[in-house]
């Protein structure tokens, strides 16, 4: 058995709205539990330290992407990060390229309401498609890829991860177009390459990848990002689109 520790966390605190509030960095102290995770550690903190921390939860189950965060400099999920994992003092910041809303709260869905509307990012069914038709069955391999790009949860991590999010606000990023590429195999979505490659096809889609892998590096669902993009710039560069 070995000795639990006392973590030393370094958590941002900030509210925008509080005019007054300076940004900062608060240190709390919580004694290490077999299995915690750093939700568990924040729930610690909010209950006995300090109950005005802000932080964003719901499925505690790594699905539902809200609890993203920078831990020591990585984005990454607080409920599926064990505290075991890490060095005795942690820091916890927002993750960047999204507005903050206070503490290691960020509005990440304003941001991908934003790029899934700029990228038309549902199916567009033709005209002469009956609604009240039974739909055909996909192919199975074909369902299971568009089932492995459906595994994006928006949690905002490989934005943050992003030299080119960061640096360019219109930036669609790696969750933009794998989007897409989970749109364009789809067999009921009547639209062309060039309608998708039309959305992408510049410096604020597939052109401005710098490809870093950072996207890829921390993508808690090991989503194969770059091969995405990857393959739609060969494809966009075959057709000269």
């Amino acid at each position: 058995m070995t000795a639990s520790r006392t973590l030393t966390f370094h958590v941002f605190r900030h509210n925008p709205r509080d005019s007054g509030g300076e940004p900062g960095v608060r240190e709390y102290q919580v004694e290490e539990t077999p299995g915690m995770t750093l939700f568990i550690a924040l729930t610690r903190i909010r209950e006995e330290h300090d109950p005005g921390l802000s932080f964003d939860f719901v499925c505690r189950a790594g699905v539902c992407g809200s609890c993203a965060m920078l831990i020591n400099g990585r984005p990454g999920l607080a409920c599926r990060t064990l505290t075991s994992e890490l060095p005795g003092t942690i820091s916890l910041f927002p993750l960047p390229g999204f507005e903050l809303i206070a503490d290691l709260s960020v509005n990440t869905g304003k941001w991908m309401r934003a790029m899934s509307e700029r990228l038309q990012a549902w199916v567009h069914l033709g005209s002469e498609v009956n609604p009240n038709q039974i739909e055909a069955a996909m192919d199975p391999d074909l369902a299971e890829a568009v089932y492995e790009l459906d595994r994006c949860i928006e949690c905002g991590c490989c934005v943050a991860a992003c030299g080119t999010a960061l640096m360019r606000p219109d930036f669609v990023g790696a969750v933009g177009m794998n989007k897409l590429a989970r749109f364009r195999l789809d067999p009921r979505d009547d639209r062309s390459d060039a309608e998708y490659y039309q959305l992408i096809g510049d410096d604020s889609g597939i052109f401005g990848c710098m490809s870093l892998l950072g996207c890829q590096d921390v993508c808690p669902k090991e989503l194969s990002l770059q091969t995405q993009i990857a393959f739609m710039r060969r494809a966009m560069a075959r057709q000269g689109l």
